[in-house]
């Protein structure tokens, strides 16, 4: 479960050699240039470019029109794209030139960039990290100090700050793995998975009511109960979604199995 945490945010860092995203790369294009001609309110020549479907079926007519071709007038009107702009809409049109959602992308994994401050990294997600601050032209900021290190580990893993006496032992403790020490500690920690099984439960919209008019009370607490152990005893994610799918259709379901189907077959 944490390693499938973590493998989402590292997707968000796209390798390079991947293909233009319609919806990072290729939409953003269109709303700043086209929009005003293309959008929601007017759609000139009958184009329209802020749904996906009606640019992905012109995107033929889109290159011709803003690479300058023979055959039309340059668009945008009244200006032009950079050549950059250009480069990443005839790569999406030779391409797929399909918008994609992320998920269904197969992740490949990117080579790490060079960076100047080697110093600095520590982890090749580090290494990312950098190459994009130079990339806007910025700096690392400072590094934190142990308090509040200690202090973002904590509200990041069990929502809670460090105690007093948990603040005072990381302070005095100056073995070199320290920090490793107590992100154990709050991993082990039962408020981990009522922090993070919090997230699960807003997807599956749980509550402990019906809402509506009358707000009856839902007594299906053992379902949430099950979502925050399952984060606390690290279950793998595909037996984390399975029993929730399915869990009482296994052959031999015990309770635990059909608990986890609780609340997907509650009316």
């Amino acid at each position: 479960m944490r390693k499938a945490l973590l493998y989402l945010a590292f997707l968000t860092t796209l390798p390079a050699q991947q293909p233009p995203d319609y919806t990072r790369d290729i939409q953003p294009i269109f709303e700043k240039n086209c929009y005003a001609c293309h959008g929601t309110a007017q759609q000139s020549a009958g184009l329209r470019l802020d749904r996906p479907d009606d640019a992905v079926a012109r995107k033929s007519e889109i290159l011709r029109r803003v690479s300058g071709a023979p055959g039309g007038a340059r668009m945008p009107l009244g200006g032009r794209l950079t050549d950059h702009q250009i480069a990443l809409i005839t790569t999406w049109v030779q391409t797929t030139a399909k918008p994609k959602h992320w998920a269904f992308i197969p992740p490949i994994r990117p080579a790490i960039p060079a960076v100047s401050q080697k110093a600095w990294v520590r982890n090749p997600i580090d290494a990312f990290i950098l190459a994009r601050l130079a990339s806007e032209g910025l700096r690392p900021s400072p590094e934190a100090d142990r308090a509040t290190l200690l202090r973002r580990a904590s509200l990041d893993l069990i929502g809670l700050p460090p105690t007093p006496a948990e603040l005072d032992a990381f302070l005095s403790d100056r073995s070199p793995d320290a920090y490793e020490k107590q992100i154990d500690r709050l991993l082990a920690s039962p408020h981990y998975g009522e922090k993070w099984a919090r997230h699960w439960l807003d997807a599956a919209r749980y509550a402990d009511s019906d809402g509506y008019e009358k707000d009856k009370p839902r007594f299906v607490w053992f379902y949430r109960d099950w979502v925050i152990n399952a984060f606390n005893r690290n279950l793998p994610y595909d037996r984390f979604t399975l029993l929730q799918i399915a869990g009482d259709l296994l052959p031999e379901p015990n309770l635990e199995d059909r608990i986890a189907t609780a609340f997907t077959a509650t009316p």
